[in-house]
């Protein structure tokens, strides 16, 4: 019901701003501009998003499935159990969807995009094996798609390098802030569902996990700014990512070769379902992008920046962060939209100017919540999302503000 809402309001409140250009403004152009974005959004979620989803889903199904029957899979959902069956109970012992969650988490850590999306669909897969009603999203479902639209990254090296083409003179300064405010978000987004869900947060086995992961993201900062220079973390980050990806993969296949499995098999097995998948996302996907795509065009987010600059102007509040706002509005919404706005922002402002470099922290302070819902729901056909929507993006607002307080505490 929240999608259905929320779908009909894009268009309705894009439609009445493009009205209100058009006649207060005389843009004769903006409704022609938002036909034309509906087309290109439609091809971009089949031809851009898609299709190329099918081919790194085939992949990555296949070597999920070979990791299973090696029993790599069960070992990650044993060794994770005891944080896991705090924050998700429902979730019986030993479970499958515990060590497909773990690998998904472990991906969006490192950054790895192009793993974590099938990785995060195999998880959001496992979970609906235990959906009583396959309609309707589960406590397990909100708690790991609201963990996942929180973006916890740990190197935001796709902001860097982009920072690195547009002559930064220290493309890795907005490292520590783009962690903090995304630490910030997950924790927000944790806290937010454990309180729906009544579940107990304040037990030694959950406080010693979360510490001991706030002590480890804390020794790797530590390490990386006192240790290294900006080329060495750039080029650690790379290089250690894509390196424990691989040994991964060497790992499910070593293990199912010592258990005799027979591993080409076992890859086309898991493989057949990624095509299936991908197919099942078209809908929901064209949809939300369309309706994103309303929004963007008919100028809406420039109308509310606008506000927001005239509101805290009226305050006597600092505003010298308005500017970058379009990149954390439309992060919810769309994360090839903020990345554009992301590099508007630097190539107009300076790459280096207090509104580029908070742009780059909006950017990489949360995930991309509407398209994820989209996503991730609409791969197993999920329809009432409960307050999954509201929930990420309590978790995105938090990240917008702890960008907006680190970015004035390191840039100002």
């Amino acid at each position: 019901m929240a999608l259905n809402y929320i779908w009909s309001g894009f268009f309705l409140v894009g439609f009445l701003a493009a009205l209100l250009q058009w006649l207060v403004l005389g843009d004769n152009d903006i409704f022609r501009r938002i036909i034309d974005g509906t087309f290109e959004s439609a091809r971009m979620g089949v031809m851009d998003i898609a299709l190329p989803l099918a081919g790194v889903m085939t992949l990555w199904l296949g070597i999920m499935n070979i990791g299973e029957r090696a029993g790599a899979v069960g070992a990650l959902a044993r060794l994770i159990s005891p944080l896991f069956t705090r924050i998700f109970p429902g979730i019986p012992h030993g479970h499958p969807a515990t060590g497909h969650m773990v690998m998904n988490f472990s991906a969006n850590l490192l950054g790895l995009d192009n793993a974590a999306t099938p990785l995060g669909l195999k998880a959001m897969e496992s979970l609906q094996t235990l959906n009583p009603n396959k309609e309707e999203a589960t406590d397990a479902q909100i708690m790991f798609l609201v963990l996942h639209t929180s973006g916890l990254t740990l190197i935001p090296l796709a902001i860097m390098a982009q920072r690195a083409i547009l002559g930064a003179r220290d493309p890795s300064d907005i490292f520590i802030p783009c962690m903090i405010a995304t630490y910030v978000a997950t924790v927000v987004g944790i806290v937010t569902v454990a309180i729906k869900q009544q579940i107990n947060l304040l037990n030694r086995v959950v406080l010693s996990w979360l510490g001991g992961m706030t002590a480890a993201v804390a020794g790797v900062l530590w390490y990386f700014t006192h240790y290294l220079n900006k080329q060495d973390i750039e080029l650690v980050s790379k290089v250690s990512s894509n390196l424990i990806l691989l040994v991964v993969i060497a790992v499910f296949i070593i293990g199912a070769l010592r258990k005799r499995v027979n591993v080409y098999e076992a890859f086309i097995e898991g493989a057949k379902g990624g095509i299936h998948t991908s197919l099942t996302v078209i809908p929901y996907l064209v949809g939300m992008l369309v309706a994103i795509s309303v929004i963007r065009n008919a100028g809406v987010l420039d109308f509310i920046v606008s506000g927001l600059n005239w509101g805290f102007a009226q305050l006597g509040l600092n505003a010298d962060f308005t500017p970058a706002l379009p990149t954390a509005l439309m992060k919810p919404l769309s994360g090839s939209g903020s990345k554009a706005m992301m590099i508007d922002a630097m190539k107009t402002y300076g790459v280096d100017s207090f509104v580029g470099r908070l742009a780059c922290v909006f950017q990489g302070s949360a995930d991309t919540t509407f398209y994820i819902v989209a996503l991730y729901f609409g791969s197993v056909g999920i329809k009432r999302t409960r307050y999954a929507i509201s929930a990420g993006l309590l978790a995105d607002l938090a990240g917008i503000a702890a960008a907006i307080a680190v970015a004035y505490l390191f840039f100002h």
